[in-house]
């Protein structure tokens, strides 16, 4: 999809553009949880657009992230999830049967993301791994197209893989595709909450 110069008005495209006929081997509950999930970012994005790019790439105090880069993390944590899968996959390995062990895992790991308590990200989704300036475009291309990669890629697996303990969390551990969904969601809600109090804490206003 082509995205427009800079200088023309901002217009915020669907995150979600895919064939649906890919959607015959993935559940229900997996294509609801991705749908949350686009609908929520294109809430966000939608909203963003009213800021100046300045404000987003600011940071609150040195030591904060910028809105930017709150979103970046969101992006490069998924992306490793993706990424984390297929590796696996592609060598077809034995796999065990979810059960409630994951289901624990699961709650686990939603309960922290829903609580204020804080935990240092890992490296390789902070510091020198976010940008100190990109675009409302640059980011908004970065996210739709792995979210586009993301639905397709589970939209073509066997329906069992959904039921075994394929995604690692570096945490908490083994979670089926299902609970890896779960998690991107509970994550992006923390995170969201972080954009709009480090939008607060700059005083930003929309300028359209």
């Amino acid at each position: 999809m082509h995205f427009p110069d800079r200088s023309r008005s901002r217009r915020v495209y669907p995150v979600r553009s895919v064939d649906t006929n890919l959607h015959r081997q993935m559940n229900k509950a997996t294509e609801k949880k991705l749908d949350t999930l686009d609908s929520e970012l294109r809430d966000l994005l939608k909203d963003l657009e009213g800021y100046s790019e300045t404000t987003l790439n600011k940071k609150p105090t040195e030591e904060a992230w910028s809105v930017f880069q709150v979103m970046h993390h969101l992006i490069l944590t998924e992306r490793a999830s993706l990424q984390y899968v297929k590796k696996k996959l592609s060598f077809n390995p034995p796999l065990k049967k979810a059960g409630i062990g994951a289901k624990f895992r699961s709650v686990l790991v939603n309960t922290y993301l829903q609580s204020p308590i804080k935990r240092k990200a890992p490296e390789q989704f902070a510091g020198d791994y976010l940008p100190d300036h990109t675009t409302f475009w640059e980011v908004v291309k970065a996210w739709k197209t792995d979210r586009e990669e993301l639905r397709n890629y589970l939209s073509e697996l066997p329906k069992d893989l959904f039921y075994k303990e394929v995604f690692k969390h570096p945490f908490v551990g083994r979670l089926t595709l299902g609970q890896m969904l779960s998690f991107f969601q509970k994550h992006y809600e923390r995170h969201h909450r972080q954009i709009y109090n480090t939008l607060d804490d700059l005083n930003a206003v929309k300028i359209k």
